[in-house]
């Protein structure tokens, strides 16, 4: 069976909304994990907000570590109630989201991973559905904006590894 993973970037107060706070904290060494984790996927699992944002800035992007190549790739499924045409290779989840990627976790092959998308995680969540969150936690805080663990939101996870990045920037991989 596949797993699900949850790869979320957030501020020190758990604030993930997508924002130049990431900037100064780009480094190779956290690009070389993503680069890790992406290779390790074979398709990906996407909210309608992250979707359009990702669609936009990786669909005509190369680069030379085959980052940019993987992502474009890479099968992408959408969960949107709002979206029904979709480009940059992705397939519109129909129907009831939790069951669809059930049945997507029980094809052969590795990894789905999700980027960002809050509101699919959270119900992923309610459905017992992901196996494991890669928290790329930044030390900045901002005090408001939306939160990946938000009220009603109730998981007793398993720390299974953390790193600390010479930029201040701690990685944490937790499991159910």
């Amino acid at each position: 069976m596949r797993k699900v993973i949850a790869s979320e970037h957030m501020t020190l107060d758990g604030v993930m909304e997508v924002a130049e706070w990431k900037t100064p904290y780009l480094t190779d060494e956290g690009m070389a994990m993503a680069h890790k984790l992406l290779f390790e996927s074979d398709a990906l699992l996407l909210g309608r907000v992250t979707y359009q944002w990702l669609s936009q800035a990786w669909f005509k992007s190369k680069d030379e570590t085959g980052f940019a190549n993987r992502m474009n790739s890479l099968p992408k499924f959408v969960a949107s109630r709002t979206l029904h045409d979709l480009e940059w290779n992705a397939t519109l989840i129909k129907g009831d989201v939790a069951e669809e990627v059930l049945k997507l976790k029980n094809l052969p092959g590795q990894h789905l991973l999700i980027y960002g998308s809050g509101v699919l995680v959270q119900y992923l969540m309610q459905h017992n559905l992901i196996d494991e969150y890669r928290l790329t936690i930044y030390p900045v805080v901002l005090g408001q904006g939306k939160r990946l663990f938000g009220n009603g939101i109730n998981a007793t996870l398993q720390l299974v590894e953390s790193k600390a990045l010479a930029s201040g920037v701690v990685v944490q991989t937790y499991k159910k």
